[in-house]
């Protein structure tokens, strides 16, 4: 399988990536903005699986050039069978602190860079393809909130909704698109987030679950955010 996954350099993505290089036949493109990171993860890879394909690219999701990446791809993969949309960023601020510009970089950051990466890449995914959100309990209606996560939370809320509105849009083309609305899984992010708080999840935990989704989950789902979530956070 082709996959593309961009936030890759570390957590969830990191893990993600790793999991699907067990197998030779998978080519892996990891899209992230940290350069050592990625290297680091191709050594890994490497060591585990030697015969992996890993492709790692440093690429900014929000502000870089697609008709640099798109041509790459392209030309390594022919087509992409799988894309998975776990970059991310996080602001912790009480409401009353938090700014325009906080919940600009939010949006950025968790919707408007994988709604780009939606839209450049669908030319190259076909029927039976499956583009993977990856979501958060935060944004997940009816859910447990939590104080200084409002601008974060309403980023990953709308990335839900994205992701009910493309399956709609993108059923004539066969290509499958759903959420993934994490809990909480040992971390930085979760650091970050609850500083001082131990998951009962392990990152790589996680990574397995959300690569074992991504092979096999639209088979049953399409448009859907599903809370994957055993704890409060």
């Amino acid at each position: 399988m082709n996959i593309v996954l961009t936030g890759a350099s570390s957590g969830i993505g990191f893990e993600a990536a790793l999991e699907f290089t067990l197998s030779a036949e998978n080519k892996v493109v990891c899209i992230a903005r940290s350069a050592d990171k990625l290297r680091k993860l191709l050594e890994i890879a490497k060591g585990i699986s030697p015969d992996c394909t890993l492709l790692p690219v440093e690429f900014d999701i929000v502000h870089d050039d697609y008709a640099a990446l798109v041509p790459f791809l392209k030309e390594r993969l022919g087509h992409v069978d799988i894309l998975i949309n776990n970059a991310g960023a996080l602001v912790n601020k009480p409401f009353l602190e938090t700014t325009p510009t906080d919940l600009w970089q939010m949006m950025e950051s968790n919707v408007i860079g994988h709604f780009n990466m939606i839209q450049n890449l669908i030319p190259l995914m076909a029927a039976g393809s499956h583009i993977l959100n990856i979501g958060s309990m935060g944004g997940f209606q009816g859910s447990v909130k939590f104080p200084g996560l409002s601008a974060y939370s309403s980023s990953k809320a709308a990335l839900h909704i994205l992701t009910e509105c493309l399956a709609i849009e993108l059923a004539d083309k066969g290509i499958k698109i759903n959420c993934l609305a994490l809990g909480s899984a040992q971390t930085e992010m979760l650091e970050q987030a609850f500083p001082g708080y131990e998951s009962p999840v392990m990152a790589f935990e996680m990574g397995k679950y959300v690569a074992d989704f991504a092979r096999t989950g639209h088979k049953f789902f399409n448009g859907k955010t599903l809370p994957v979530a055993v704890t409060t956070p």
